[in-house]
C-alpha cells in the first residue's frame, strides 16, 4: 500500500469501499491501488482473503482498476435508470467463482460444505469485491447509495442510518468541515 495513500473504509459497504479506493479533485485526486502489492493489501485490509497469499499475482492492479471503473459505471448508471455493461464483473465472478467442496469433519463425524478459492489468481482475489457489488445493485435501494456533499469530496457511501438523511462520508472529516464552513458563512453574513 502506498505510505501517502491509505483507503477510506466509511461506506458500510465492501463494493462502495472498493470504488473509493481512488479519491478526491483535481491535484487531490488520491490513488489507492498503485501497484500489484497494494491491492492484495487493500483486500487484507478489507478482511476478503480467507488464505493469505505469499505475494499479489502480476497484473492484479489493472484488473483492479478496471473492475473499480466498471463498478462505479454500474451504480452510477443504474441510478439514473440505464444500463451499463457488466463485461469486468462478470470476467472477475465468472473466472473467481469458487470452488465448492465436501470434506469430513472428524468431531462432528459427518461432511461439511467448504467453498474454496479456485485459484490466488487475480479473479478469484477480487471476486468477494465483485460479487458484493452484485448484491448491492440487486438487494439493496440504490438511491440510498450516495456521494458525499462536500464539493471537493468524491467519496459514496451506502446510508444505513435510520432516517437516510447522511450527507458526507464521514462526520469526522467532510462533514465537521462543512458544518465550520457553514457557521463561518453565516457569522460572515450576520
Amino acid at each position: 500500500m502506498s505510505s501517502k495513500t491509505t483507503p477510506p473504509f466509511i461506506a458500510s459497504n465492501l463494493a462502495i469501499d472498493f470504488i473509493n479506493t481512488q479519491f478526491g479533485v483535481g491535484a487531490e485526486r488520491r490513488e489507492c491501488l498503485d501497484d500489484d502489492g497494494s491491492v492484495l493489501a487493500w483486500l487484507q485490509q478489507a478482511n476478503v482473503l480467507s488464505e493469505d497469499p505469499e505475494k499479489a499475482p502480476a497484473g492484479i492492479v489493472k484488473l483492479a482498476r478496471e473492475l473499480r471503473e466498471n463498478m462505479r459505471d454500474l451504480i452510477i448508471l443504474a441510478k439514473q435508470g440505464r444500463a451499463a455493461d457488466p463485461a469486468v464483473v462478470n470476467h472477475v465472478l465468472e473466472r473467481g467463482c469458487p470452488i465448492e467442496k465436501i470434506e469430513w469433519e472428524p468431531t462432528e463425524a459427518v461432511f461439511v460444505k467448504k467453498a474454496c478459492k479456485r485459484d490466488m489468481e487475480s479473479e478469484s482475489l477480487l471476486q468477494p469485491v465483485a460479487r458484493a457489488l452484485v448484491q448491492l445493485l440487486t438487494e439493496e435501494d440504490l438511491q440510498l447509495v450516495k456521494e458525499c456533499e462536500a464539493p471537493d469530496c468524491v467519496l459514496m457511501f451506502h446510508d444505513q442510518t435510520k432516517s437516510h438523511r447522511r450527507r458526507w462520508c464521514s462526520m469526522a472529516s467532510c462533514g465537521n468541515r462543512m458544518k465550520a464552513a457553514a457557521h463561518r458563512a453565516r457569522k460572515k453574513a450576520g
